[in-house]
């Protein structure tokens, strides 16, 4: 069941302050926040976006308006699915942004410039900007046939995103009168948060990084100049979508395809454009990453706890060891889950990453361990 949504402005501080007055302060509600940033994305650079941001927090925490008694979490997306898609699923208890409010967390979420409901740079909108074979097979309606780039570099990059997330935290840090906010990724977002947080440590109290990429001998700069390609974004059919979770299937009942479902019907409602496009398509920028390999997590001395699904082909888990073996931090944790993929939050151990993830972000622990490996659901 859908929460109740209220836009800020002094309306939406009216219904939150009505509903926390009563009975009501502990019911969960989802507020939306839209932060003004001087964009440093390629295809939109100097031009002002708005990145948009949900919050899932008790009725009553949002009525004292200080800081939130157990800490302030932001969920950073990975290479495609926008952020409250991937960790607010409107299913059962399948809300991973939810888990955590409940538990007492002010959390947050937020899309990139060029994801979800955040601003779309231009160039998004052309399907030529999508790999020819994939104008083929999505949107022959749009074009007459396929078609070169018209926007043949990044339209984004892993710096511009550590903009987005710099404004963010600040917005977040004066919002709720705290000093760090706690960071928890997923797939790319591993660069992100975990690039945010080598450049940022004063700033992040701790990280949590389901299925983190990571490269330990790739590049610590970015390219001069950025690489040019034949598609400088992405599209995901359902069937697409589909197929990769099922690759990624290693035990029975691994996940409910109602949850696949669910997940899908809100990736296209975060993306009424790309649900135009032939039988309707997930967009994303394809975004050149950097800064976060061996040399920089090395330095790192953020509490950093990851997560590795048993089953997972996109990151394959022995990515996830290196990271954990290169990584500065003396407080440093990594899960092996078992029967779970790339998807894990949206499978049936996703209990166990939550249950995981709620103890590091309040204890620094996970099972009362601070450093080590461990191994859950086997």
């Amino acid at each position: 069941m859908r929460r109740s949504v209220c836009k800020l402005g002094t309306l939406s501080l009216l219904l939150v302050a009505a509903a926390a007055s009563g009975e009501d302060s502990s019911r969960l509600i989802s507020v939306d926040h839209y932060v003004r940033v001087t964009s440093t994305a390629p295809a939109s650079a100097g031009q002002v976006a708005q990145v948009y941001v949900r919050e899932v927090v008790l009725a009553g925490t949002v009525l004292r308006g200080g800081p939130a008694p157990d800490g302030v979490v932001l969920f950073l997306h990975g290479a495609g699915t926008p952020a409250e898609v991937a960790f607010d699923v409107p299913y059962t208890d399948y809300s991973w942004m939810a888990y955590l409010a409940k538990a007492g967390l002010d959390v947050f979420s937020m899309d990139m410039t060029g994801y979800g409901r955040s601003t779309r740079p231009p160039p998004m909108n052309d399907p030529c900007n999508v790999a020819k074979e994939q104008q083929a097979q999505f949107i022959p309606i749009l074009i007459a046939a396929p078609c070169g780039p018209s926007h043949p570099t990044p339209i984004t990059t892993m710096a511009s995103d550590w903009n987005d997330i710099g404004a963010v935290v600040e917005y977040l840090r004066a919002l709720r009168r705290v000093e760090t906010v706690s960071l928890v990724a997923w797939s790319q977002g591993g660069p992100r948060a975990g690039g945010y947080a080598a450049r940022n440590p004063a700033k992040v109290a701790r990280l949590v990084v389901l299925a983190p990429a990571y490269n330990r001998a790739g590049p610590l700069d970015a390219p001069r100049p950025l690489p040019a390609s034949n598609s400088s974004m992405t599209a995901q059919s359902e069937a697409d979508f589909t197929a990769n979770w099922d690759r990624q299937v290693g035990c029975p009942e691994q996940y409910d395809p109602d949850v696949s479902a669910a997940v899908w019907s809100e990736m296209l409602a975060s993306d009424p454009v790309g649900a135009t496009w032939g039988p309707g398509v997930r967009r994303a920028p394809q975004v050149p990453t950097w800064g976060f390999n061996q040399a920089v997590v090395a330095r790192m001395q953020t509490p950093f706890l990851m997560v590795a699904g048993a089953h997972d082909k996109q990151v394959a888990p022995a990515r996830v060891r290196e990271l954990y073996a290169d990584l500065g931090s003396t407080q440093k944790v990594i899960v092996d889950l078992a029967c779970a993929s790339h998807n894990a939050m949206w499978e049936k151990n996703r209990v166990l990453l939550f249950k995981a993830s709620l103890e590091w972000l309040k204890h620094g622990t996970v099972n009362g361990t601070s450093e080590g490996e461990l191994k859950l659901g086997y």
